[in-house]
Formats: C-alpha cells, sequence, structure tokens
C-alpha cells in the first residue's frame, strides 16, 4: 500500500436537530457533524410512524387484493374439476 494516501480516521461529534448528541468515526476534516433526522428521533426508530392514506389508495388495495389469500371451497374446486376446468 501507498503510504499517507488514507484521510486521517477520528472522532467526532454529532448534532442532531432534536438536541441529541454522540460520537462517531469518520475522516471528516471537522472536529463536528450537524444532522437534521437521528435515531433518537426518526419514526422508525421511535414507533411514531403514521401511515397516510391518500384518498382511500390503502383501503383500495386491500379490497383488491385480500381476495387472493383465500381458497376456493372444496366442493366448488371438485365440481370444476369434474366439468373439465382447470
Amino acid at each position: 500500500m501507498k503510504a499517507d494516501i488514507h484521510p486521517a480516521y477520528r472522532q467526532i461529534k454529532v448534532k442532531c436537530s432534536c438536541g441529541h448528541e454522540f460520537f462517531t468515526g469518520s475522516s471528516l476534516q471537522e472536529d463536528s457533524l450537524s444532522i437534521e433526522v437521528c435515531s433518537s428521533c426518526h419514526p422508525y426508530y421511535t414507533g411514531k410512524q403514521k401511515v397516510i392514506d391518500t384518498a382511500g389508495m390503502v383501503d383500495s388495495y386491500n379490497r383488491r387484493f385480500s381476495k387472493l389469500g383465500q381458497k376456493k371451497p372444496v366442493e366448488a374446486a371438485s365440481d370444476e374439476v369434474k366439468k373439465g376446468k382447470k
């Protein structure tokens, strides 16, 4: 490997807009990094997610694909086989 081509890897302080601060390793030349969202305030990690149903699209999807998981009754299926339908 060539010497002195890699940037220095050191610890920097990360500050989130919610006020949470932590240290991480980075090759960033500055001593601190400001971010907008961290694991303390992101909805995915905090469990405060909201499903936004725009114009009933979720309900429409559920209605359309809920029938796919249902199986036909055994009697109806056997009648179709007798008639030659598959």
